[in-house]
């Protein structure tokens, strides 16, 4: 078997494990388990501890101690341990910490599988630059298989789905032991500091890149939300015997799905949007475009108003891509090459982080604020209101950073 297929067959299984529930769950959670919005929230929130912490302690074992294809697997073995353990979940804690810890061994594997990818692919003399895209594209090709799979089986409305997850990462975990070994590079004595982002801190002195990183930790509140609430939403039309047999309420992780099709695509525009309207612009498209996004999920239904969904969908590949892309090319523009890696680290800590945390906890209470409660059980929930909140939200940082982030595109256009 060709390296190239090996480590396909790696990227797939890496993003079908995440997909298996990250779509799914929140719905899962709020109709069989009676989770409220904050319960869901703050699991959902996990996300962003994990961020904050794990991708840097891992970097450093595997740059120092441990081969990464090796720590890449244990990892994975681990995180099946988790999900099978979650479950079993019944009650909110138990969920909460079997979430915390399924992510805090899940999310460094992002990067580590990229490490290994780039290692392997050096030692079969490939052309990183021509030879890995193609490959890592099947990683969001397993991610939406793995969202068709648990609706198609029905497995999203139970606890099956963290059992797809959890054997899927158990199989990933045993398979990277088969793949070529990523020695520990103890070429570059990186500092605790540095491993976490924190030595890019002086880049604050800075005010605008003090501004972008703030407006990141602000637009990294939105990035999970309609994963986390997305799929309870179109659920909740179930209740309404219009809508009770429309595909969008009996697949709704498929019409989910669109998504992310649709970033595979937007990601392949990025060059065009850089080129004629600047990094300015294309982050401002992108704080727009979340403002549709949940827009019109407040204003659609899985009736009439299908299209207004689809175009929801459709439009999340420009809300989540292009500020994660060219807020990351604005970065490596702007900072010296000394602290160029931390500074990266620096937005990821930023966006998928705090700002993961505050979205998770902030969305939380929103949504709990239009809903009523008894025993324990939902009685109703005002869906159009929290989605316009967000919407508000989005539209508010969009306008603040068109006034306040300054920066000249013009200098950048004319050297095309």
């Amino acid at each position: 078997m060709s390296i190239k297929v090996r480590l396909i067959i790696m990227n797939f299984l890496q993003f079908f494990v995440w997909g298996s529930w990250l779509i799914s769950l929140g719905g899962y959670m709020g109709r069989e388990l009676h989770f409220e919005g904050g319960q869901i929230g703050a699991i959902f929130a996990t996300m962003g501890i994990a961020s904050l912490v794990m991708p840097g302690i891992i970097g450093i074992i595997a740059d120092k101690w441990f081969n990464a294809e090796r720590l890449y697997g244990l990892c994975h073995i681990a995180g099946a341990g988790c999900l099978f353990y979650a479950s079993t979940a019944t009650g909110y804690d138990q969920m909460y910490w079997a979430m915390l810890l399924n992510l805090l061994v899940y999310m460094p594997t992002l990067s580590l599988a990229n490490t290994v990818s780039y290692n392997a692919l050096e030692q079969y003399k490939c052309d990183l630059i021509k030879d890995f895209p193609p490959i890592r594209v099947w990683g969001t090709i397993g991610f939406i298989c793995a969202m068709w799979a648990v609706d198609l089986t029905g497995f999203k409305n139970s606890s099956a789905q963290l059992y797809v997850g959890a054997i899927s990462a158990l199989l990933l975990g045993v398979y990277s032991f088969t793949l070529p070994a990523c020695k520990p590079a103890k070429t570059e004595n990186k500092s605790l500091l540095s491993a976490f982002g924190l030595d890019a801190l002086v880049l604050f002195k800075r005010k605008k890149m003090a501004i972008f990183f703030l407006f990141s930790m602000l637009l990294g509140a939105a990035l999970q939300i309609t994963n986390t609430y997305g799929d309870l939403f179109l659920g909740s039309f179930a209740g309404i015997p219009e809508f009770a047999d429309s595909f969008g309420v009996k697949h709704s992780v498929i019409l989910l799905s669109i998504s992310q099709m649709s970033e595979t695509l937007f990601i392949l525009a990025i060059p065009f949007f850089l080129r004629h309207f600047g990094i300015k612009q294309v982050m401002l498209i992108s704080m727009f475009a979340w403002v549709f996004r949940f827009g019109l999920f407040g204003f659609g239904d899985p009736g009439g108003g299908l299209w207004m969904l689809i175009l929801s969908m459709i439009v999340y590949g420009m809300a989540f891509d292009f500020f994660n892309i060219s807020g990351s090319l604005f970065v490596e523009q702007e900072t010296n090459s000394s602290i160029r890696a931390s500074a990266q680290g620096l937005f990821f800590m930023m966006t998928n982080g705090l700002g993961a945390i505050m979205g998770g906890y902030a969305s939380g209470a929103v949504v709990d604020a239009f809903s009523v409660y008894a025993d324990g059980r939902l009685v109703s929930r005002e869906w159009m209101n929290i989605w316009l909140i967000f919407a508000a939200y989005a539209l508010v940082i969009g306008i603040l950073f068109a006034l306040v982030f300054k920066y000249k595109h013009q200098q950048e256009s004319k050297t095309n």
